[in-house]
């Protein structure tokens, strides 16, 4: 079995990792959702050196850069405790919510919810990088295809220093994610409330945080168990006698072609999923919060200052004038208008276009209380005027409208009706 059938699609999907959870990072980092941030930082780190190593070593087991490979070595390992730990906070600050416990905070608390999620997700991991020491029977080795690799010595104590230590996250993450759910289904309307009042957390996001936890505790556990179970089934596990015997030879740096080591499927396949893992976890990241209603309106403001940059200037779609806007306009003549076969017409009014240069056309409303307005009469208690004035900028066509008297034999005052559209 030979693990080159992925390379130019790995290279690729890990720089992808690497690059597209850091585009949310910013508005999380605003927002103070801490497990959220040292998640990304994580997943990105993590996917960057599988990038590396991927290039690097694509094709040969050479040392290049023993140093690169030191510090390769203790970002795989400390990844693997850190996006546990990062999922682990996430789902416990969501439970303080869902418990109706931790929305509006003051800012010592805020600060103390930063420090403990510090703890878990940057100090744990560096003790757990401390204590593998014990266990690490050399300084690496490099595999063909796959880059730097720690070199863990197979012994009881690497299973409880080692391998416990994201299948702990893990379960406690589904504890968290139970007590959760079930919190949810009590409180649903003070949830809620408690949701709206929140500045840095919407009721989406919650549910897509939930979901990317749940998503990536039942990757973990399965995960952990596998290796668990691969490393006590497929090698011998060796004793530990003591720290001297199992530094022995210490700088050491075993290289592997993909020849000798395809010749455990198993152990491949293990290699595999490790560094599938953090790949998927960047990547479900971004699906989650990249392509969300928030992130698609922060994308608009950068392509909008990203014109601007070139002098090109888009007004937002909220602050565009209506394209439709009517005015009207109500002339009234003292008499009506009789034509030559004694027959009353309509009264033809023209309304010309205000030229650019002069003031926009102001038009009169007039109403005279002695004038009926068909039937049934219209009277007024006292005389009102109006004025509208057209914008400016709607220069177009304008249509009329003649309201007539009733009966030809009315020889009073009538009144004409003129509707001036502007569009």
């Amino acid at each position: 079995m030979s693990n080159s059938f992925d390379y130019p699609l790995f290279p690729i999907f890990a720089f992808f990792g690497f690059i597209l959870p850091l585009i949310p990072l910013s508005w999380h980092f605003k927002a103070g959702n801490s497990g959220t941030c040292f998640y990304i930082f994580w997943a990105s780190l993590s996917c960057l050196n599988q990038f590396v190593n991927s290039i690097v070593w694509k094709g040969n087991v050479i040392n290049w850069a023993p140093v690169w490979c030191d510090i390769s070595i203790r970002i795989t390992m400390a990844a693997t405790v850190g996006l546990p730990a990062s999922s682990f906070c996430i789902v416990r600050r969501l439970y303080g919510i869902a418990a109706i416990r931790t929305v509006s905070t003051t800012l010592a608390e805020k600060r103390r919810a930063i420090l403990i999620d510090s703890i878990f997700c940057g100090l744990l991991p560096a003790i757990y990088l401390a204590l593998l020491y014990i266990v690490q029977g050399h300084r690496f080795n490099i595999y063909e295809d796959i880059g730097c690799m720690p070199a863990v010595l197979n012994s009881i104590p690497s299973y409880f220093i080692g391998y416990s230590w994201p299948l702990l996250f893990g379960l406690a993450s589904a504890v968290y994610c139970v007590l959760s759910l079930r919190a949810f289904a009590r409180r649903r309307l003070e949830f809620a409330r408690f949701v709206s009042t929140s500045k840095g957390l919407s009721l989406g996001q919650y549910f897509r945080l939930m979901a990317l936890s749940m998503t990536e505790m039942l990757c973990t556990v399965p995960l952990t168990i596998f290796i668990i179970w691969l490393g006590a089934t497929q090698s011998p596990i060796e004793p530990w006698i003591s720290l001297a015997n199992t530094h022995f030879d210490f700088s050491r740096v075993d290289q592997y072609p993909a020849v000798i080591y395809n010749l455990r499927p198993l152990a491949v396949m293990g290699m595999l999923f490790t560094r599938w893992a953090s790949v998927a976890c960047s990547l479900l990241f971004f699906l989650f919060f990249g392509v969300a209603e928030e992130a698609r309106r922060h994308y608009g403001v950068w392509f909008r200052s990203i014109l601007h940059l070139f002098g090109i200037r888009l007004s937002s779609i909220n602050q565009t004038k209506p394209f439709f806007k009517s005015e009207f306009s109500l002339k009234l003549p003292s008499t009506p208008i009789k034509s030559k076969s004694g027959q009353f017409s309509p009264a033809k009014y023209s309304l010309p276009s205000p030229a650019p240069s002069v003031p926009p056309p102001v038009y009169s409303v007039n109403y005279t209380p002695h004038a009926p307005l068909g039937s049934p009469a219209r009277s007024s208690v006292s005389d009102f005027s109006s004025t509208v004035c057209s914008s400016p900028n709607r220069q177009s066509h304008f249509g009329h409208y003649e309201y007539l008297p009733d009966s030809p034999d009315d020889t009073s005052s009538t009144t004409n009706v003129h509707t001036a559209f502007a569009i």
